[in-house]
């Protein structure tokens, strides 16, 4: 630093002296010191031409200047007349002026009073020295006798320090002064043009000038730049290295418009010479030529200077700008560094089992892959530190320690993830070893809980027990502990308490059970050596054998034996648990830890939990406070873009409204239940709706998220974060609300865990329950948002319940046949959303943007009234398929799930829609039938007149009056609407709820015979089979004969009638096709399912103006959704 310093003071110094020099040449060619006058400013009075330097030269060099004949001459002002001699003695060198002057008064054509005022005023007011006056006297005879008389009589008036000589003759002049020095109008060669000569005058003096005003400006400049501080961040000296090199680019275009200024007044100099090569300048002009050359000359040298100074200068202001920025970017990437250490830091935990370890190496791997960004851009940072002191630059003692600390911390931070890694690679060697051991001790208890008592007395089966027990225990060499000392010393550097406890426990099960072999080694040799009685074995009771999950091969063979000797295996399976429960409960409790253990782990999260929600309170006010805040403050108004103003609340959304939750409520309420953590269920079931407001924020973060991108660089932002000392920008932060509810689940999960047999264990299980409902409530809405296409209201559709991606094939009876059969073979990709109301389709479009920007979007296509939606929950062939179908499978709609648990799902949620609505229909039809019962005359029929089947009717009504279960209602034939088809909610036929049940098939919009209707009309027994119109509930495809009928599920058959054998004359009302069905497989085909005609027919006879109540019943749910179209 010190170097650089020094070197620009040398430079500065150097330029100084140049830019002075230039200053005291400017000022002797236009003789500031001495006649502050130029020729620009006496013009006038020069243009007068009353006296002139002509350039010529007597014989000592001594300048001329003439005074012509001017008839004027007396009348010129005398400030004027001692300007223009002032003026003219000042140009020559002060080396011809030394000398002394020449004057030439030409009054040939004067009088001479004229020339006696003449000389006289020239005596008395010339400046300079003289050497000699030359006087061409008047050429008129009495003129010239008179003033030859007058001169000689008034000699003593014309005394001056040298002779005044009278000529009367310009060639008596010439013996004096040689013709090439006079002009022309004297008789002489010497070429002199008077405008010409002031122009030139004028021109170098403005140049003389313009050059001192460019060496004054540089010269400051230069001081300028030598005194600028160097600032301390990025912005500062981006700012003055820009504004400096602005101003050294104008003092470059000074230097260059001054240049060619002077080489301008060079040329128009040398013009004579230009036109005639054999031209020679006079005195004058060559003394002109030489100024203006040393002028340039002089300039030019300054601004080598002034550039070698700005060099030097510009590379100071870049490696500083250089230093700052890597300054900023090293604390950028020491604060990741040092964030992805604490996290590191985190991973304390050996694991407790080994699919436990197997899990922690995969999330050391993934955050070593995000760390590793870090790394590298440390490494890359230390580079390019190195590279700066390579090339010289001036802050190598602040830049160096910088790099060797970077280097330090990416050693460090590899150093220590390695050492993490290989201690979780030891705890995985171990946790295998351990594992291996217990299942080969559990092994070993089967292997002695097989072997039958029996089999055993005899001296074979004694010594083939004996051969089964040492061939397990040569495998034993592979599988178990060898010796515990030598565990504990190998995996010493991570075996803490618990680990040990659990070796300890491992180990002691395997003594035991090697024990309970020897035991067994020692009776079995007895019983081979010694053939005693068998023992009589006792009848088995009938009960299965429960397999070992791992069985060994002896219980393979054991199990290959008669049932004979179940019992005795089984009991001596029970003893070999029962010698073994001590073993078996010690590594229970080892693995789940007591319960004061699971205390300090409750009280462990419930800390984390508060602390947390303290920190994220805390944030969110510093967010309000230091951002939104400032967005309203008049004194910042000035750093908010245009783009950003009046935008507040789509930049931090409901964040406000958060915050006063938290602080206010929740996290007063959280404190409360600081000594009893496992009840802290309750606190988030108490506050659930309360949550929902972060449904409101996350459907405005992609709005947020857009408005941050396009204004992320506004000045505001950069201000705001410097007051408030933040390392992230503000981004950051408007995401913490959406981790935040993301993290709740995850804390209930661990309470959860260490609380599985407290009293607040189902309420903690609620509240994750809770928990996890809003966050795919919250999801399921970023998804809702992004539907276009949709002209209606979204929230007139009800609660959104699923949604996900399906490929659909179509099926349409009244569709093109080609279209049908395309469908069949390609699927459409679509995604659907299923309300209460309506099931939405639509067609997913790509991703773009960036963050919330790249949520996709989806237009929509079609929905589907659930009023008149039927499901079949298996399609043979693909177990993630299921059909929707529309209108009594007028459209069917063929859904293909990702997979089989989620068409499950998917199946239960359309199966409670329905059902509820089924529900809610039964309602309406029984609160509608008692209605008209009360108000309605009994309807009659069109062809027969009032009969005992109607009375019947009208009893069997008034007794459903108290049956909640019961949909059957009777309406007046004017509430029947005239063309049923056209209305969505209607369907011709019935559906049995049952049936559904077992077939896979459900409609809200079909009839639900109760199964206990003939139990309340007094009938009992088989079902009988009736005429009028049912739904298939399964497929049929009878190959018996050629009048054999096939049917398939969701078509319509009517039963004309039966015939000979069981046989039925059954139309599919679907196909157009007739055939004879069996009774039997009728019975099983439409369940319990009946018609609206084959009802009424069995209950009032034929004409009956009574209708399946799932006709009213789907016109009252339609009523209110009849804008939805399918």
């Amino acid at each position: 630093m010190r170097f650089w310093l020094r070197n620009e003071e040398m430079a500065l110094e150097e330029m100084v002296q140049r830019l002075n020099a230039v200053s005291q040449d400017a000022d002797e060619i236009m003789h500031q010191d001495i006649a502050p006058l130029c020729a620009a400013d006496i013009e006038d009075q020069l243009k007068k031409q009353f006296a002139y330097l002509s350039g010529g030269r007597g014989q000592d060099g001594c300048p001329v200047i003439t005074f012509p004949d001017y008839p004027a001459f007396s009348e010129i002002p005398e400030k004027e007349f001692q300007n223009v001699l002032t003026y003219l003695t000042s140009i020559p060198s002060l080396q011809d002026t030394g000398i002394g002057f020449i004057l030439v008064i030409d009054r040939r054509q004067d009088k001479w009073t004229s020339v006696k005022a003449s000389v006289l005023r020239i005596a008395a007011s010339f400046p300079g020295n003289l050497q000699l006056v030359l006087v061409l006297r008047p050429t008129g005879f009495l003129q010239r006798t008179l003033s030859d008389i007058a001169f000689k009589f008034n000699r003593d008036e014309f005394k001056m320090k040298v002779p005044i000589i009278m000529l009367s003759s310009v060639p008596e002049l010439q013996s004096y002064i040689d013709k090439t020095q006079l002009t022309e109008d004297l008789g002489g060669t010497l070429d002199y043009c008077h405008s010409r000569w002031l122009s030139h005058r004028t021109a170098i003096e403005s140049f003389a000038l313009m050059v001192k005003q460019t060496a004054q400006m540089l010269q400051s400049f230069g001081t300028e730049l030598a005194e600028t501080e160097l600032p301390n961040d990025v912005q500062s000296t981006s700012s003055i290295l820009s504004a400096h090199t602005e101003k050294k680019g104008k003092m470059k275009e000074d230097m260059m418009l001054a240049l060619k200024e002077g080489h301008t007044i060079l040329e128009s100099i040398r013009e004579p010479l230009a036109k005639n090569p054999e031209y020679s300048l006079n005195q004058d002009q060559l003394d002109n030529q030489t100024t203006v050359q040393r002028l340039l000359d002089q300039l030019g040298e300054t601004e080598a200077a002034f550039d070698e100074f700005w060099a030097k200068h510009q590379q100071k202001l870049e490696q500083c700008l250089q230093l700052r920025n890597f300054e900023q970017n090293f604390r950028e990437v020491k604060a990741i560094l040092d964030v992805v250490s604490e996290r590191l830091s985190a991973f304390t935990d050996v694991g407790n089992s080994y699919a436990h370890v197997e899990h922690m190496l995969k999330d050391l791997a993934s955050f070593e892959e995000k760390s590793n960004e870090a790394v590298e851009k440390a490494r890359a940072l230390s580079l390019e530190g190195n590279q700066l002191i390579q090339s010289k630059h001036y802050a190598v003692d602040s830049i160096l320690p910088k790099c060797n600390e970077l280097q330090h911390l990416c050693d460090e931070f590899t150093a220590e993830m390695s050492r993490r890694r290989n201690l979780l690679h030891q705890s995985l060697e171990l946790h295998s070893l351990l594992e291996k051991s217990m299942k080969w001790c559990d092994e070993g208890i089967y292997l002695l809980a097989s072997q039958p008592v029996d089999k055993c007395q005899s001296q074979d089966g004694a010594e083939s027990a004996l051969q089964e027990i040492e061939k397990f225990l040569d495998t034993g060499a592979k599988n178990k502990i060898q010796e515990l000392n030598k565990v504990y010393k190998e995996y010493e550097s991570i075996l803490n308490p618990d680990l040990k406890e659990h070796v300890q426990k491992v180990f002691q099960k395997q003594e035991s059970m090697e024990e309970m072999f020897q035991k067994r080694q020692v009776s079995l040799k007895k019983l081979a050596a010694k053939q005693t009685r068998p023992v009589q074995p006792v009848a088995p009771r009938p009960e299965a054998f429960t397999k070992s999950p791992c069985p060994s091969p002896g219980l393979r063979r054991a199990s290959e034996n008669s049932s004979e000797g179940n019992a005795p295996r089984r009991a001596n399976y029970r003893r070999a648990k029962s010698e073994m429960s001590d073993v078996q409960q010690g590594r229970s409790g080892s693995m789940m830890g007591d319960e004061e253990n699971l205390a300090i782990l409750r009280r462990h999260v419930m800390n984390e939990l508060i602390e947390t929600e303290r920190a994220y309170v805390e944030e969110l006010l510093c967010v309000l406070e230091g951002y939104a805040a400032e967005m309203d403050n008049p004194l910042m108004m000035h750093l908010i873009s245009p783009a950003l103003q009046n935008k507040k609340d789509v930049l931090f959304g409901n964040m406000e409204e958060i915050y006063h939750f938290h602080n206010r409520i929740f996290l007063r309420e959280l404190e409360n239940y600081i000594d009893y953590p496992e009840l802290v269920g309750r606190c988030f079931l108490e506050r659930m709706e309360d949550f929902q407001i972060y449904e409101k924020y996350c459907q405005n973060k992609p709005r947020s998220e857009s408005l941050w991108r396009q204004c992320s660089d506004c000045a505001f932002f950069q201000e705001c974060q410097r007051k408030l000392d933040h390392k992230l920008s503000l981004d950051s932060y408007l995401l913490k609300p959406v981790q935040r509810i993301t993290k709740y689940q995850l804390l209930l999960k661990e309470m959860l865990k260490y609380s599985k047999n407290c009293e607040g264990a189902e309420d903690l299980q609620e509240a994750l329950t809770s928990i996890l409902g809003i966050l795919k409530a919250v999801n399921d809405s970023m998804h809702l948002i992004a539907i276009t296409g949709y002209d209606g209201n979204l929230n007139e559709l009800g609660k959104l319940l699923m949604q996900g991606s399906f490929s659909v094939w179509t099926d349409h009876k009244k569709g093109h046949a080609k279209v049908k059969d395309l469908a069949r073979f390609k699927p459409m990709q679509r995604h659907l959303f299923l309300h209460e109301k309506a099931v939405l389709f639509c067609k997913k479009r790509e991703e773009n943007g960036e963050g919330y920007e790249k949520a996709p979007s989806y237009s929509y296509k079609q929905s589907l009234n659930m009023t008149a939606v039927g499901i079949t929950e298996n399609v043979k062939g693909d177990v993630k398929k299921f059909e929707i179908w529309y209108n009594a499978r007028e459209e069917v709609y063929i859904i293909q799930a990702p997979t089989p648990e989620i068409k499950a799902t998917w199946v239960n949620e359309i199966r409670k829609v329905l059902t509820s609505q089924l529900q809610a229909c039964r309602e309406a039809s029984q609160h509608r039938a008692l209605e008209q019962t009360q108000s309605l005359p009994l309807p009659t029929s069109s062809n027969t007149s009032p009969s005992k089947n109607q009375t019947k009717n009208v009893k069997k009504l008034e007794e459903r009056k108290t049956d909640p279960t019961s949909l059957e209602g009777y309406v007046s034939s004017a509430s029947v609407p005239k063309n049923p088809d056209k209305s969505k909610g209607w369907t011709k036929t019935s559906y049995s709820l049952d049936a559904a049940e077992d077939n896979d098939g459900w409609s809200s919009t079909e009839e639900p015979l109760n199964s206990s209707d003939a139990e309340e009309e007094g009938g009992a027994g088989p079902r009988k089979l009736v005429p009028g119109k049912y739904t298939v509930v399964a497929d049929h495809d009878e190959k018996g004969g050629p009048e054999a009928l096939a049917v398939k599920s969701g078509d319509i058959v009517d039963l004309l009638h039966e015939g000979e054998e069981g046989l039925w004359f059954v139309k599919n009302l679907t196909t157009l096709k007739e055939g004879w069905v069996p009774a039997s497989n009728l019975l099983a085909l439409i369940g319990n399912s009946k018609s609206a005609q084959s009802l009424s027919s069995s209950e009032s006879g034929t004409g009956s103006t009574f209708l399946s109540s799932s006709s009213s019943c789907s016109e009252s749910c339609n009523a209110t959704f009849s804008d939805i179209k399918g």
